[in-house]
């Protein structure tokens, strides 16, 4: 009955848990340490500079995550004040989330060729291979997923920052005015039926041009 609640099948669970809490967690870890790096130490201060989960993640924001399949973790603060070139340090800042998703679905993907070609990881019973798989491919997803959605063009994601810093100030000045409608169209999307439309079939496309990305860098392994 529980399980009619939830946005994973049951049995996905706690590999699900197991992703999300390390992609979450190194994802507001890389934001806080390239901001500590060019200088603004505000993240540090509030003990953000740290790989411990509890201080990244936000309960209520990953409860919703198992429920309806979309969440957040505890946003990092970062003052653009302490960087001595704003916006070059400010695009880095926002990638660099996003990017150690796409470093650990690679790490996974890679992971699991190289496990696949020791013996006795062949001689697991077939359960513990079916479990091993399973793992490997909803981590390497949700990476690719956290990796594709965060670069979208929408407050508050971190693709939205990145254009922020790259368009002229009188720009920059305009889309932080529209900011608050911008959040608000964005949210219509993920609850409404037009994400099937809008935003997971751009999503889908994304995730198998990486995956042949990656595909090809590893070929050599396979």
């Amino acid at each position: 009955m529980f399980s009619n609640f939830l946005a994973f099948p049951l049995e996905y669970i706690p590999f699900v848990a197991i992703t999300l809490i390390a992609a979450f967690t190194v994802h507001e870890f890389s934001h806080a340490y390239v901001a500590y790096r060019f200088g603004d130490s505000t993240a540090e201060k509030q003990g953000r500079l740290t790989l411990n989960p509890i201080k990244h993640l936000d309960p209520f924001g990953t409860i919703l995550i198992f429920l309806v399949g979309f969440g957040w973790a505890k946003p990092v603060p970062v003052n653009r004040f302490f960087f001595k070139n704003p916006r070059r340090a400010g695009i880095l800042v926002s990638f660099a989330g996003p990017f150690s998703n796409l470093v650990l679905a690679f790490l996974g993907l890679f992971l699991q060729v190289i496990l696949a070609k020791l013996p006795f990881i062949a001689g697991l019973p077939d359960g513990y291979l079916q479990s091993l798989t399973l793992f490997f491919n909803i981590w390497v997803h949700l990476n690719l997923v956290l990796f594709l959605f965060n670069l979208m063009p929408f407050p508050p994601l971190d693709g939205f920052r990145i254009i922020q810093d790259l368009v002229s100030p009188d720009v920059r000045a305009k889309m932080t005015q529209y900011e608050s409608y911008g959040a608000i169209l964005f949210l219509i999307l993920i609850i409404t039926p037009l994400d099937n439309i809008l935003i997971w079939p751009v999503l889908d496309r994304g995730m198998r041009f990486t995956l042949n990305v990656f595909n090809t860098l590893l070929q050599p392994l396979l």
